[in-house]
């Protein structure tokens, strides 16, 4: 089995994020970056499905400017075989690649690297779109299994436990197919220093957009970027029905 892990350079998440002075996207100066959260959680299933003999090959790709091949060493570091970088300079802070276009990169990547399964992160902490995955299975006429708390693969079937509103939901989907992470799906390993070191002669392909007959022109123009509205401090009522005024009247909501 070949698994194909899509990762996602963004803004580490432990860095408080700053918006420029003029409105006009997100400041990157001397930002850390790092590889997308929920991503790193897919790597780690993929590798855990490669050491358990489940797989035979986890090949990481990505998107983005030059500096994301350092996401693609971190991928290999944690046990992907080979890295793919589809070279472009679209800047994040102003959204990005949109994820539909993500999605038929992926899609074309597929169709050269004939993969028998794809698991993502469910979503981005930049955009948090979470779209790709369902595109991407729509794209394909694959099935899809989002939310992954659980995966464990039967033959050309994979059993997957996802959570939703009501609780836990156990479903089958035959393969190949699309699988997207939640975060309690399992907690990714620590790159030790050796791997890390073996990750920097692990193959790195580099592709441009045209290559895969993609373009990356957008159809959404962000207008301006601003910081979040400072939260206020609330207030106590004396009865049900000051309550209900103060709903209705001040904030309108009712």
């Amino acid at each position: 089995m070949k698994i194909l892990v899509p990762v996602k350079r963004v803004i580490d998440y432990n860095v408080k994020v700053r918006v420029k002075s003029d409105g006009s996207g997100i400041d990157l100066a001397n930002v850390k970056m790092s590889v997308n959260p929920f991503d790193e959680i897919a790597v780690e299933e993929a590798v855990r499905l490669k050491e358990a003999g489940t797989a035979s090959e986890v090949i990481a790709v990505t998107i983005g400017p030059e500096k994301a091949q350092e996401q693609l060493r971190t991928a290999m570091a944690i046990g992907a075989d080979r890295g793919i970088l589809v070279k472009t300079d679209v800047p994040i802070d102003l959204g990005g690649v949109e994820p539909l276009a993500v999605a038929k990169t992926i899609k074309a990547l597929i169709e050269k690297e004939s993969p028998d399964l794809v698991i993502m992160g469910k979503q981005s902490i930049d955009d948090d779109s979470s779209q790709t995955g369902q595109m991407l299975a729509a794209l394909l006429g694959w099935p899809q299994a989002t939310f992954a708390s659980e995966v464990k693969i039967d033959g050309n079937n994979a059993e997957v436990t996802r959570e939703i509103d009501g609780g836990l939901e156990t479903i089958k989907i035959s393969l190949p197919g699309i699988i997207t992470t939640d975060l309690r799906l399992n907690e990714p390993r620590y790159a030790s220093l050796p791997n890390i070191m073996k990750a920097k002669k692990k193959q790195l392909d580099i592709m441009e957009p045209s290559d895969l007959g993609v373009s990356y022109d957008p159809k959404v123009s962000v207008i301006s970027v601003s910081e979040p509205p400072e939260r206020k401090g609330g207030g106590k009522v004396s009865s049900v029905d000051e309550l209900i005024d103060k709903l209705k009247n001040e904030a309108k909501v009712i």
